[in-house]
């Protein structure tokens, strides 16, 4: 699956998901795991979050978007996909790092689910105490 046309890469994390994002010059046609966005992603806040860094640069109709993308729940992968798309809009142009940064875009967010500790139920959930 060689593909001769050029294209600018952003890999994008988010929890438990990463992300694989290909920008190509096109029409704005978003593809993700080989499925439309409206496919794959059912609510609408979703695609938002997609689309955000392509709205905020005001390139949304002039790149086509491929992603692959793995791991978490459909939160997680949504905002693993808009990383990767900011990370390869600064290859295409360094110059929207200010507008991107700005919104926080480029920032990984860290935060992860807390590991479940022994002698407790979950991550902080201690078992019911009952006093008789």
């Amino acid at each position: 699956m060689f593909e001769a046309k050029s294209y600018f890469y952003g890999t994008g994390r988010r929890k438990s998901s990463v992300a694989r994002v290909r920008v190509y010059n096109g029409t704005g046609k978003i593809t993700i795991n080989d499925r439309d966005i409206d496919d794959y992603f059912g609510l609408e806040t979703l695609k938002l979050i997609v689309r955000q860094p392509l709205n905020l640069t005001e390139t949304a109709d002039k790149f086509d978007i491929v992603c692959r993308v793995a791991g978490g729940g459909v939160t997680g992968q949504a905002g693993a996909i808009r990383h990767g798309i900011s990370r390869a809009l600064l290859q295409f142009d360094a110059e929207l790092r200010p507008t991107l940064k700005k919104a926080g875009l480029l920032t990984r967010d860290p935060r992860m689910k807390e590991r479940k500790k022994y002698g407790l139920k979950g991550a902080r959930r201690a078992p019911q105490f009952s006093k008789r």
